[in-house]
């Protein structure tokens, strides 16, 4: 364990998470650490949900927490009703201040005070019921990272009605496995949009999307730079028309989003979040582990299809503004996501291990541009390797707190993430997020410390999926998450929690490397293979011998620049990781590909190409719309899957 960081001394006097810890022990609930608190947040789930609703504002505490413990369908806050949008637009006071910032490829700045993006809600809300939107009606978005975006969604959510989006990077097809599903009556879309220096038109998407809606009473079409969609209700016309902000009051689970999973194999879940626990969840999110304040400026790079656009943009509740961007996040070159964090004053920059990585491969200098705004690093997408922690200490300094977070599109929330109140481990996710029971778990559902298990929470949260959409004995919810240990959420990450309770997540549990007994995470593998020169990327899968064998462990690497996979490359690799990790991790075989394919959300497809080189049809196991790049798959279905690669 390696401490990169500790509490700043004021931490307590200057934080949101310091000002609430001060209000509970002026109602007597005094605690001096951080684990004393996480230890109250679980142990007394209703008092601890019940002071967030207090602190906050954002409910009538007095009544009662929790109806139902019961997993999944736990009953928070029966009886309550509410609106998200409410929060997220509603105080007077706020409206001269900024809230949203957008950069865009396509078209010019746009900046929007509290005021002008309410203005827009309320017309965008009076727009939405002349095409006839109530409450519980489906209207979905193939939009970018644009202010419309974030105007239509909360114009839905103040009348009831339910949103969901995709990216226009999306193939039709996929949207339409997505859209279909919760049979939308409104549609909002782009005919393209630029990215980097190349224009990309979607017309012909959007025509087949159109097409494969066969609910769709109307479409809304967002002009986008040179882009626009014939035979549409212009953007201009459905906010044509001055109209006062109201919300609808609505239960604590009535639905607010559907937010996708990346759908791999077969239909994406199309997952349900309710008003209430967003609202909960992303209220302490914001406020304790991203220690958000009123004027803070938040940039999380992220495309309208991802959870962490629903994150980012519910900075909102917090009174910071928002900087939403869209297009090439290295165009036109890697410093360019500093440089609007310059430029926007940004507080807290989100970003991914790989962007982080990629910056340091390339030797970007981000203290080239001025950070003196930036409080902290967000990190979510997969593990940050150790040697990122120190890259970012060094470049950004140990006053810039790097918080390196787990969560899931299932929560729109985080399982472990850092705060201000706890140190910064080297390699390590700090601590569990508060009012989050979240452990280890052997197969026989015993707690683990300081050895690989699962992931697991134990108790409810209120952001767990309201239900699947189309699912309605919760076959398929149960069988998502409760159906390996009953009673008990298993998330599907392998992960070990260390005896001061921080985290170590090794990768996904379904594309564990299994040598003889021996179980190895795939982070592990990618953090020493991609600090080597020559490789820009890898992926590794396990092909088990049934028959009590070892197998074969196949790695497969992207040669940097002109790099030539030879001999003498795979030699260096296999020594490396006998070095770095471990004789069981030295590969039986080393491949080189193009490209790894990957998830729109930039995952590995670890377990889908591990089963197509087992010899099962690609159709079976990806769907192509899901994949960042389908020509990524040719190399590994074009392979003989007894042998896999060469030696």
């Amino acid at each position: 364990m390696t401490v990169i960081r500790q509490p700043d001394p004021d931490v307590l006097d200057v934080t949101p998470l310091g000002r609430y810890v001060r209000w509970l022990a002026a109602r007597g609930r005094s605690v001096t650490t951080y684990d004393q608190l996480w230890r109250w947040s679980v142990e007394d789930l209703q008092g601890f949900w019940a002071s967030v609703a207090e602190f906050t504002g954002a409910l009538d505490a007095t009544g009662p927490v929790l109806g139902s413990r019961a997993m999944p369908g736990a009953e928070w806050f029966p009886g309550t009703t509410l609106n998200y949008a409410e929060h997220m637009l509603g105080r007077p006071e706020d409206t001269d201040q900024v809230a949203v910032i957008a950069y865009s490829q396509t078209r010019e700045r746009i900046e929007l005070t509290f005021g002008e993006l309410a203005e827009q809600v309320g017309r965008a809300r009076a727009g939405l019921i002349r095409l006839g939107v109530g409450r519980g009606d489906r209207v979905v978005a193939y939009l970018p990272n644009v202010p419309e975006a974030l105007v239509a969604f909360l114009a839905c959510a103040s009348l009831g009605a339910v949103w969901a989006a995709c990216a226009p990077e999306f193939g039709a097809r996929s949207v339409v496995d997505r859209f279909a599903q919760v049979e939308p009556t409104v549609l909002l879309a782009v005919g393209g949009y630029v990215h980097g220096a190349k224009e990309i038109d979607r017309s012909a998407e959007v025509a087949a999307i159109r097409a494969g809606l066969p609910t769709l009473r109307h479409v809304v079409g967002v002009r986008y730079g040179r882009f626009e969609i014939a035979d549409t209700l212009p953007w201009a016309d459905l906010l044509a028309e001055p109209a006062a902000l109201a919300f609808e009051p609505v239960p604590f689970d009535h639905p607010l989003h559907v937010l996708f999973s990346s759908g791999t194999t077969g239909l994406p879940k199309a997952i349900v979040h309710g008003h209430g626990g967003i609202l909960l969840e992303h209220l302490k999110l914001q406020a304790f582990h991203l220690d958000t304040r009123p004027g803070d400026r938040i940039l999380w790079f992220t495309t309208t299809a991802w959870t962490m656009w629903n994150i980012l943009v519910s900075g909102l509740l917090q009174r910071a503004a928002v900087v939403l961007v869209d297009g090439n996040p290295q165009y036109p070159d890697l410093l360019q996501q500093w440089r609007i964090a310059a430029e926007a004053r940004v507080s807290l920059f989100g970003t991914s291990p790989g962007y982080l990585m990629a910056c340091r491969k390339a030797g970007i200098v981000p203290s080239d541009v001025d950070l003196s705004a930036l409080r902290m690093l967000g990190i979510t997408g997969s593990p940050l390797p150790d040697e990122g922690f120190d890259w970012a200490t060094e470049q950004l300094g140990t006053w810039v707190l790097v918080n390196s977070m787990s969560g899931g599109t299932d929560i729109c929330s985080g399982f472990v993430a850092g705060n201000p109140w706890l140190p910064v481990y080297r390699g390590e996710l700090a601590g569990p997020c508060l009012g989050v029971d979240v452990t280890a778990f052997d197969p026989q559902g015993e707690e683990i410390v300081g050895e690989v298990g699962e992931l697991v929470v134990r108790q409810p949260m209120p952001s767990m999926p309201v239900r699947f959409w189309n699912d309605p004995d919760d076959a398929r919810y149960r069988g998502s998450y409760f159906d390996t240990y009953p009673g008990v959420w298993r998330h599907g990450d392998w992960v070990t929690v260390s005896p001061h309770r921080s985290f170590v997540i090794s990768g996904r549990s379904d594309a564990t490397l299994n040598r003889g007994g021996v179980r190895l995470g795939t982070a592990d593998f990618y953090s020493v293979v991609e600090e080597l020169p020559e490789v820009a990327d890898s992926l590794v899968v396990h092909l088990e011998d049934h028959g009590g064998g070892l197998g074969r462990l196949l790695l497969f690497v992207v040669p940097a620049g002109d790099t030539v996979l030879d001999d003498a490359l795979r030699d260096r690799i296999r020594t490396t990781l006998r070095r770095e990790l471990s004789a069981r991790h030295v590969p039986d075989a080393i491949g080189a590909v193009p490209a790894v394919p990957r998830t729109m959300t930039g995952k590995k497809l670890e377990t889908p190409i591990k089963r197509i080189l087992q010899g099962r049809p690609v159709h079976e196991v990806i769907s192509p719309g899901a994949v960042d790049d389908v020509a990524a798959l040719a190399a590994f279905t074009a392979m003989d899957t007894t042998e896999g690669v060469r030696t």
